[in-house]
């Protein structure tokens, strides 16, 4: 399987912005269904966003619609996450994930290749 590599993690203020980056190695990132999940200290990891192979189609949970912006640049084998007016809520440990089986979009089990994560702290 994959191994997926996050980046952009870090410490922000409340109402500020970040940016999650994750690399996918492979000819198969433009076939593969892309997400991002997060889990926060003590809790069940939680699927955040997805976004369909070819970019058209994305999906959010309701905690970050109109926050947060999936994207991705088949050329280049990167997905993005656009987290703006982040809250302290939204402190986790942030995964990408890639799954080539296009149910994975709505079916998060389906995911088979993650990365290792990277650390999102917002603080009050």
């Amino acid at each position: 399987q994959e191994q997926l590599v996050e980046s952009g993690g870090g410490l922000v203020q409340a109402g500020g912005s970040l940016r999650l980056s994750c690399t996918v190695p492979g000819r198969s990132f433009r076939f593969s269904v892309m997400a991002w999940f997060r889990q926060a200290p003590g809790k069940e990891r939680e699927f955040v966003a997805g976004i369909s192979s070819s970019g058209v189609t994305t999906r959010y949970a309701d905690s970050v619609k109109g926050r947060f912006t999936i994207s991705r640049d088949n050329d280049k084998n990167i997905g993005f996450l656009q987290m703006d007016s982040l809250k302290p809520e939204d402190t986790a440990v942030y995964y990408c994930a890639a799954s080539t089986d296009y149910r994975s979009l709505y079916n998060v089990g389906l995911f088979a290749s993650w990365g290792q994560g990277t650390q999102v702290t917002v603080s009050s």
